[in-house]
Parts: C-alpha cells; structure tokens; sequence
C-alpha cells in the first residue's frame, strides 16, 4: 500500500478529463509500482481502489469521474444532514458554467427585435440575481438602459421598442408570471427562460422565443443557467460584444481548482474556516456600489436560504451617508454582529479609501470585522469567484448547524398560504 499526504491546492491540476497530482508530494512506498489504496489526508479518511501507476515516480492521473467518487464519498459524511446533496449542486457550478455556455451558443432567436432600445430582466429569487450578475459584468458596455425588476408591476415606460425577459426557474412564478401579461399588454417584446411551466407554454402559445434551461436544481443552484443564456441573447440583439465567452471559460477553470478546496472541511478552506466564526452570529455584509453590490445581494441571500440564518447587506458609499451613524447605541448587541467586506482590487480609489475609514472605526467599537478578497486575472474571474465563495459559506453555515441547506420550508409555506387567496 502506498499513503499518499496531499496538500489538495499545492498539488492538483486538472485538464478536461484528469485530476493530475504532482510527483512532487510526501510518500511512503511499501508495495510494488501499484497503488491499491490512496489516503486522501485533508479532512476525510478516503479510500480509492483499484487504481494503477504506470511509474511511482511519474504525476498521478486520476480520472475525473475516480476523483468524483470520492467528492461523492466527502458529500456523504454529511448525508445526514444534507439529505439533498447541495454539496453537489455547490460542486457543479464550474461545469454549470459551461454547460450554459454550451446553451447559450444554441439560442436562435425567431422575431424582430431590431427596434429594442430598453432592456427589462423579469425574475425573483435566483433569477433575478442572474440579471444583476449580467448587469454588473457589461455596465460598462451596454448602450441602451437595462433594468431589473423584482415583483409583480412594470414601469409606464415600457412599450413595443421595450425587450422584457421574463426568467422564472420553474416556470410557475407568480410575481414573473404577472409581468408578462402586463409586458404583452403594453406591447413589449418579451422572451422566456425557464425549465418549463406555464411560462414555457405561454411562450409556446403566443409564438415568443424563449430558452429552455435545464431542470432537476434548487433555483438558487441553476445561476449559471440564469445568467450565461441572458449574456447571450444581448450578443444575439448585438448589445454586448463576445468577449465575455472567454472569459467565463477562464472563470470556470479557476473555478474548478478553488472547488478542491473550498470543499473541504479542513482550516486550510477559507470557507468553512470564516463559517465557523460567523455561523452563530448576524453576519452584515457591506460592500461598494459599482462593482461588488450584485455580490452582496447574492451572498447574503445564500446565507439565509441555504444557512437558515439571518443575514443582511448594505452599499458603500451610500451607508455612508446614513447606516454608520446606527454603530453607537444598543452597542451591547454588537458582540452578536459579523461585519462581513466584500473587496476588489479595482474598486474605486475613494471607494477604497471610505472602507478603509470605517473599517478603522469599526475597530474602536471592537467589532468582529472580516474582509473577503479574491485574487485573479480578470474582474470576471474574481466577480465569479466571490460568488462560488459565498455559496460554501453559505452550505458550511447550515452544516455547522446541523440544518439541511437545500429545503425552503416557509417560502413552500407562504406559496401554499397563497395559492389559496383569489
């Protein structure tokens, strides 16, 4: 038997079908040229069989579908608890990604929207996000207004030169459902994304296009399929440039490799490490208005969905001018707050300087502050990563309170409480 001691984000590489781990690596050989057994030391004893070097002394190549056995075998310590498998459906969102991608290459669009020149995302929940998510990374390219909207109304605005999208993971939203009568009423454009439902119907019945994603996900789960096909149909209306579909290749490459590790349940995963200071606090998150808001709007979602905690975000500069002065009485609570920063090395220079302040101010009413800062090539990269950051955080959480992440039992409620009142 040969033991192998894998430090997981010093060690892996990964192409498109292997988990390649350098030779480079602590081991003790006691057998022939054959590996029976691997010991993973990161947090969970696993055993894989059956697996053969050509060389002890060449790279080990795991096959992708051998290394997912074990992630499989790591989901199942915490079977117990989660009893739907969101470890999973957190796991998959590389791979998500390019699945969309993959979808969103297919999209053909049938009708006339030359004229568009207003852009309204209609969503809830999960949806909606992947509509902040799309604005947050084309602001700084898109030539015609593009807005997201959260409930049951649409602005007096819309007209026939107006595209509404109208994004409901299930097809049954009753908030979504309502705009898109109102969006035909007023003449708009309108296309559908969703797995199926009477959204899917209706797009069938009235001839719109719309853009069938894959089902079987917690919505929450499915955000690649709610933003990556909304990036491409503003490429199909020529709004947007192509330039994105690299860079979410790249994004999900690095994806992959931050998965092996924020999927362990070890201090070396800055993810379960921040949950277990946070997770029996309020955490707060604050982040800047221009780059990171759509983050803060995510995570802090994520924490109470899949945490079942209480969990709540701001906006800089704008709590600048208001919330901080709340930091100065009930401060005997204050020990029951987690000031959670979201950070980006392309922050604006006097946003920058503002976070610095507070954060230093913060210090003296001795608050328990922590900063979130991702590295990478591209904002994509990092944006992207922020994200996949929080959605651990959030699973770590609910795993330290031995909660199931993936029921939404009191949304189930209100929805059931509602479908009764006419």
């Amino acid at each position: 038997m040969v033991w192998f001691l894998v430090n997981m984000s010093k060690y892996v590489n990964l192409n498109d079908d292997n988990i390649i781990i350098s030779k480079k690596l602590i081991f003790e050989k006691r057998n022939n040229n054959f590996i029976e057994f691997f010991k993973f030391n990161i947090t969970h004893n696993i055993y894989i069989s059956n697996i053969k070097l050509r060389n002890i002394l060449e790279n080990i190549i795991i096959p992708k579908d051998v290394y997912f056995k074990m992630i499989n075998k790591i989901s199942k310590k915490n079977k117990n608890i989660d009893k739907d498998n969101m470890f999973k459906a957190i796991s998959d969102f590389p791979d998500n990604i390019i699945d969309a991608i993959n979808i969103g290459k297919k999209i053909h669009l049938n009708n006339d929207y030359s004229h568009i020149n207003k852009i309204i995302i209609s969503g809830m929940g999960g949806s909606a996000i992947g509509g902040d998510i799309v604005y947050t990374l084309i602001k700084n390219e898109i030539k015609v207004p593009y807005f997201v909207q959260r409930g049951y109304n649409i602005p007096e605005w819309v007209d026939n030169s107006t595209l509404v999208v109208c994004s409901s993971y299930s097809g049954n939203t009753e908030e979504t459902l309502t705009v898109f009568e109102k969006a035909i009423i007023s003449g708009a454009k309108v296309i559908g994304m969703t797995t199926g439902g009477i959204l899917y119907q209706e797009c069938e019945k009235n001839n719109f296009d719309f853009v069938q994603i894959p089902s079987g996900l917690q919505p929450r789960a499915a955000l690649a399929f709610s933003f990556v096909p909304l990036l491409f149909i503003l490429l199909k209306l020529d709004k947007i440039s192509d330039k994105f579909i690299s860079r979410l290749q790249s994004s999900s490459m690095s994806l992959e490799k931050k998965k092996y590790i924020y999927n362990q349940k070890t201090d070396k995963n800055p993810t379960w490490d921040l949950a277990k200071k946070i997770y029996n606090t309020l955490p707060i998150i604050y982040a800047d208005s221009d780059k990171l808001e759509s983050a803060a709007i995510r995570i802090k979602g994520q924490i109470c969905e899949n945490g079942k905690i209480l969990c709540y975000h701001n906006i800089f500069p704008e709590m600048n001018h208001n919330e901080i002065v709340g930091w100065e009485n009930n401060f005997e609570y204050f020990n029951n707050y987690s000031v959670i920063w979201l950070m980006d090395p392309s922050l604006n220079s006097r946003n920058s300087a503002r976070q610095k302040i507070i954060f230093d101010m913060f210090n003296e009413l001795n608050l328990s502050q922590y900063t979130i800062l991702i590295r990478g090539n591209t904002f994509e990269e990092r944006f992207l990563s922020l994200i996949y950051y929080g959605d651990w955080l959030s699973y770590w959480i609910a795993i330290l309170h031995t909660t199931d992440p993936s029921p939404v039992n009191k949304i189930s409620n209100l929805k059931h409480k509602l479908s009764k009142i006419i």
